[in-house]
């Protein structure tokens, strides 16, 4: 379902305004933001341009080359986040995953979104706008929250090995009072335990950790997240949802959840990591 990041040259005024929205479908421009380079996967910082968010995708359009512009509909984007982390990236910036509806991704960030020097959109599964205004982050944030609110990602589940385990206890020590956090996430605005679980695991994206699973069982709402090949995956219930109490388990080849996991812990239980709220 998702197509990932692609082209865009389609502006108004003789190719020098603004993106042509369809609003037929009722596509609406929510905000413009100017002075914001993109930077796509590993690859250097475009020139600056402009930042455009609709209800339905988000685009950048570079203000020099009238024939360089990218966009990325919300429902592609996995997950996006504030970053003021200097080990993640120099300037404070939106970093967003892009689901390209890749099944393998076996390859790391970088390795296989470049042709003979050409950067191959399809690819891409990270992107960072950096504003040359770091305090517009903040307001750009609740603007992407809002669109994806609006836009919501249908649930798929896949079918993955997962084998290291990562414990969830460690959230707690994550930002000491009084401090500013690093990071902000948005994956779903009911659950509270989802960024903390992808605080860590972000931090973890180029160091070499991984894969891991992090497991935190609420007294209202559960959350098992799973970081593997530099991507973060939110693992649904058997009903499909994402943050409601269930059972999952980790076999050596198999994730389960529902009744199906709840009876590791008799047909399996000395191999089989577990939990239940």
């Amino acid at each position: 379902m998702a197509v990932g990041l692609r082209l865009f040259t389609e502006r108004a005024g003789d190719g020098a305004g603004v993106p042509v929205l369809d609003s037929n479908a009722g596509e609406e421009l929510i905000h413009v933001q100017p002075g914001v380079s993109v930077v796509l996967a590993n690859r250097p910082p475009e020139s600056p341009g402009t930042l455009y968010i609709s209800s339905k995708q988000v685009l950048w359009l570079n203000d020099v080359d009238m024939a360089k512009g990218y966009a990325v509909d919300f429902l592609s984007v996995s997950l996006h986040a504030i970053s003021r982390d200097p080990e993640a990236y120099p300037s404070p910036c939106i970093y967003a995953q892009i689901d390209t509806g890749d099944e393998d991704g076996d390859q790391p960030e970088g390795s296989d979104t470049e042709d003979n020097g050409t950067v191959l959109l399809s690819k891409v599964t990270e992107m960072r706008l950096v504003p040359s205004d770091s305090n517009q982050l903040d307001t750009l944030f609740e603007i992407f929250c809002k669109c994806a609110e609006m836009n919501p990602e249908p649930v798929e589940e896949e079918e993955e090995e997962h084998n290291w385990i990562f414990s969830a206890d460690r959230m707690q020590d994550e930002g000491a009072e009084g401090e500013e956090p690093d990071w902000h996430f948005f994956q779903d605005p009911t659950n509270t335990i989802v960024p903390a679980i992808l605080s860590i695991f972000v931090k973890m994206a180029g160091k070499g950790q991984g894969p891991a699973i992090g497991i935190d069982l609420g007294t209202t709402y559960s959350c098992v997240a799973v970081w593997q090949h530099e991507r973060i995956e939110i693992i649904a219930n058997d009903q499909g949802n994402r943050t409601t109490p269930s059972y999952v388990a980790f076999t050596d080849t198999e994730r389960l959840t529902g009744d199906a996991a709840k009876n590791q812990v008799t047909v399996n239980a000395t191999n089989t990591i577990f939990g239940m709220v």
